[in-house]
């Protein structure tokens, strides 16, 4: 199936858009695409509890950042998966169908995403971009623009990140400490205690079943079944 025309009112009979513009069009959505999967959607958080994770166990490159990226990106599909399906459903199809304009399809696409976000952010960022933006006409947070709703959830999800990875670190500091405290109490202070500590928290993490817990931890956040 070709692309189908973008129609504007250029007479009474209308027009089309030639396929240049369309292509141009297309590689300027693309262009945007990797700020889109950043600040509106479940990657940011996923991608910095990942990368608290590998510093709470001490491993600087491993797994390295192409693995801990695309492990981000395909968890972040998996929780996005719903709102996609919403979209493809309401939005994608209809205007492959010619059934509805690209403003239209634009418009039933962002109202998912729109109730997504909302669903992640705290009323207190909310209240605080809003008040930023000096805006007195917003009645209920549904009614929040999207352009004040993101920065808002972006907000939330640096939170909810760094609070995730607070209680990750917690288990490898004290590991941390009862090693450095062991080794200086045996006069060994040269000794550096990540060397020794290191093969501890590898172990404590592969007993716990850790890759298991922290990626069903990060897909129940979002209220992923």
């Amino acid at each position: 199936m070709g692309i189908p025309a973008l129609v504007y009112q250029a007479n009474e009979s209308g027009g089309e858009y030639t396929v240049t513009i369309q292509i141009l069009a297309i590689m300027t959505l693309l262009s945007v695409l990797p700020s889109l999967l950043i600040m509106m959607t479940s990657f940011t958080r996923i991608v910095v509890v990942m990368a608290i994770l590998r510093q709470a166990i001490g491993l600087q490159q491993t797994p390295s950042n192409q693995v801990m990226l695309g492990l981000s990106l395909f968890l972040t599909l998996f929780v996005m998966m719903p709102v996609l399906q919403v979209i493809n459903v309401q939005a994608l199809q209809p205007y492959l169908s010619e059934k509805i304009t690209s403003v239209q399809a634009l418009e039933r696409a962002v109202i998912p995403i729109h109730e997504f976000m909302l669903g992640q952010t705290r009323e207190n960022d909310l209240d605080l971009f809003v008040r930023i933006s000096g805006r007195d006409d917003i009645a209920s947070p549904a009614d929040t623009p999207i352009h004040i709703l993101i920065p808002a959830f972006i907000t939330s999800e640096l939170k909810t990140a760094f609070q995730i990875g607070f209680l990750i670190f917690i288990p490898f500091l004290i590991i941390d400490l009862v090693v450095a405290s062991i080794l200086m109490a045996m006069g060994m202070m040269m000794l550096s205690p990540v060397i020794i500590s290191l093969p501890f928290k590898i172990m404590l993490f592969v007993l716990i079943d850790g890759w298991a817990l922290i990626m069903g931890t990060l897909a129940n956040s979002f209220g992923t079944v």
